[in-house]
């Protein structure tokens, strides 16, 4: 009985089997004629995925910044002249999660004096501001040359 059993499951995975191959075959079969036309004229740019490009939370963002994006200004995408100066940054072992803090600007002028953790590290909006960029000690120099002039 238990033989009988055996031989009934074989037989249908092979049907089954057998029908999935037949599938392959008529994908194979049709994907030439679809790509043709595209083979036809080999100047024209080859066929972008449709879709959005994936934006970044902050921990993303900032990995691309010197010293991971401390001293650097970030804001969410939907933010209109608030960002925040990230003063510190945890990360979590995978390197693409963690926690943040951050000093408020809001019109660019630092809205509080003590950093706060910042909400929404996860969220998938985040953005570097380039016109906020971090102070670099050439700033500190050309005003040290200047006191001299003087």
């Amino acid at each position: 009985m238990a033989a009988t059993l055996m031989n009934r499951a074989i037989s249908r995975t092979e049907t089954v089997g057998a029908f999935r191959l037949s599938l392959n075959l008529l994908r194979n079969f049709s994907a030439p004629a679809a790509a043709s036309p595209a083979s036809e004229n080999p100047s024209s740019d080859p066929i972008k995925p449709k879709g959005r490009k994936k934006k970044k939370n902050l921990i993303e963002v900032a990995q691309f910044l010197p010293n991971w994006g401390i001293g650097y200004h970030m804001a969410k995408a939907h933010w209109n002249g608030v960002s925040y100066e990230i003063t510190k940054i945890n990360l979590y072992k995978d390197g693409r999660h963690g926690k943040a803090w951050g000093i408020v600007h809001k019109d660019g002028l630092p809205a509080a004096e003590a950093p706060k953790k910042i909400s929404g590290v996860h969220k998938r909006c985040w953005k570097y501001i380039p016109t906020l960029s971090k102070t670099t000690p050439a700033t500190n120099s050309a005003t040290a040359s200047d006191l001299q002039a003087a």
